[in-house]
């Protein structure tokens, strides 16, 4: 098994507390990932995150078909980190760490995801020719939404 590291970073100009009051809501998600993604929260999402909890979405990642994703909140730790976990989804396995630091004018988060694809070979024919270009994507959209957010 083939396993990818996609490494971010992000200065903010607001402070951790809001940093982490954005990002420990779920709910928050769908408001930065791109619209092509037709991303929808599926279950109920408890009021403040926690390890142990369980979040449920759907979205098209490629080529309109739609997949259920299932992440589990596995280590937090308030205002510094929290990691979420695939446990039923489009990957063979996905662990994103989320990292939030104190700056002197405002704050830096720190994304470290640590993925790989199903099917051995054909998943990195596949990851060549689209995943990580829809990853970089991704976390480009975020990068410009979280700006437009937080200026």
């Amino acid at each position: 098994m083939k396993i990818y590291v996609l490494k971010k970073r992000q200065k903010l100009p607001i402070t951790v507390d809001r940093a982490w009051s954005f990002f420990s809501n779920a709910g928050n998600l769908s408001d930065i990932t791109p619209p092509w993604m037709k991303f929808e929260v599926t279950g109920e999402l408890p009021e403040q995150m926690h390890p142990g909890m369980i979040a449920t979405y759907r979205l098209q990642p490629f080529l309109g078909v739609s997949l259920n994703w299932v992440t589990e909140i596995t280590h937090m730790v308030e205002g510094k980190y929290f990691v979420d976990e695939q446990r039923f989804g489009p990957y063979r396995f996905w662990h994103h760490q989320h990292h939030f630091k104190e700056l002197e004018n405002g704050m830096e988060m720190v994304d470290i995801v640590h993925y790989a694809l199903p099917f051995a070979t054909v998943g990195r024919i596949v990851h060549k020719a689209s995943v990580e270009k829809k990853l970089a994507e991704i976390f480009h959209y975020r990068r410009k939404k979280l700006d437009e957010l937080f200026k």
